[in-house]
């Protein structure tokens, strides 16, 4: 692949680049070069942290990236997530990764690094305190949402700790690129502010796609940012998630259930579903559906599906079954491989027996 070809790949991952410029720079004085996401074990995994991030996380690897995962497990125990039981927090991580085994991410060009494992390092908490007396509280507190949290929400001396955590996790593995969700951009921001101070680099930011959850979208006037997140997958609502491992009866009965206006293609969670994940593995999209309702119907492109559902020729309920059908056929290796192996058996059951915490 050229640099443009490499350059397209990691655009179609971005939601936003920063820098588009620098990006291109990176990619003329690189072949390979490293990206990072950090991703905090907490509860099931849904299909964003599991389809889509394998999609993002092939095209980084196909572009030239080597993708360090990031088991932010000390991070997870800041946050008080898994109620702060680390070991909890930990059999998480290992659950997350035995997903990410069987969902067809690219993994030999992926590493999984625990930040427990860095914890111990001298070389890591220098960079902490570097962050941290190169930021003002008001600064680090603009970026509690990264943690699902808000500046109005009461936090733990840990949590202030957390971001400066995060920005040195990008200095301390080496990251050229961050490739993070969208809702993670402020503290990316933060590493790019101070960076060079201390020392570092300007990290990329490669943002992603935040995928919606399946409920009606929030009203409230809002940035971009904040609706996504009011918008996107919650593990603490159910049934506004697929989950990696839910059965063939979940996957319908929540679609079944998802908000889905007809003809509606804006912040409509069935069409996004269609959009990031279903066109992104298959290369046609079949309708089943009775002659008296217009037939069956192959689809070649996610713009012709667009066109033909604003259009009205395609019925939500006939729309959702069909997503389902796709969906639950990339989730069959995810449920083989946790009733055939063991251990990822095991990791299974654990999690799902543990209570849901925010």
């Amino acid at each position: 692949m050229d640099i443009h070809e490499r350059f397209q790949l990691i655009k179609e991952v971005g939601e936003e680049l920063v820098t588009k410029e620098e990006l291109m720079d990176l990619l003329t004085k690189k072949k390979k070069f490293i990206a990072y996401d950090g991703f905090e074990p907490s509860g099931r995994i849904h299909i964003a942290q599991g389809i889509l991030r394998a999609i993002n996380v092939n095209k980084m690897t196909k572009a030239g990236a080597k993708f360090k995962m990031w088991v932010a497990d000390w991070h997870g125990w800041a946050n008080n997530k898994m109620g702060g039981d680390l070991e909890r927090i930990q059999t998480v991580g290992k659950y997350f990764i035995e997903v990410w085994k069987a969902s067809g991410m690219d993994l030999e060009n992926v590493e999984f690094v625990w930040a427990s494992e860095a914890m111990g390092k001298k070389d890591y908490w220098k960079i902490v305190m570097q962050v941290a007396r190169n930021s003002t509280l008001n600064r680090v507190l603009r970026t509690t949402q990264i943690m699902g949290r808000s500046e109005k929400d009461i936090l733990q001396a840990s949590q202030i700790l957390y971001p400066c955590m995060q920005v040195a996790d990008i200095f301390y593995l080496k990251a050229d690129v961050c490739q993070l969700g969208m809702d993670q951009r402020k503290v990316n921001v933060l590493a790019r502010e101070i960076g060079e101070k201390i020392g570092f680099w300007k990290p990329i930011i490669v943002s992603h796609h935040m995928l919606m959850g399946l409920q009606q979208p929030v009203s409230e006037e809002k940035d971009a940012v904040e609706r996504a997140i009011d918008m996107k997958m919650s593990k603490s609502k159910p049934d506004t998630a697929i989950f990696m491992t839910d059965s063939e009866d979940d996957v319908f009965r929540k679609m079944q259930k998802a908000w889905c206006p007809e003809k509606q293609i804006k912040e409509n969670p069935v069409m996004e579903y269609c959009k990031h994940i279903v066109f992104e593995k298959y290369d046609k999209f079949e309708i089943k559906r009775p002659e008296k309702f217009g037939g069956n119907l192959t689809i070649k492109s996610y713009e012709e599906l667009e066109k033909l559902y604003a259009d009205g020729k395609i019925h939500p309920l006939d729309l959702k079954k069909t997503v389902a059908f796709y969906i639950n056929e990339l989730l069959i290796p995810v449920r083989k491989h946790f009733e055939k192996d063991k251990e990822a058996k095991r990791l299974k059951e654990l999690v799902e027996s543990y209570e849901v915490t925010r």
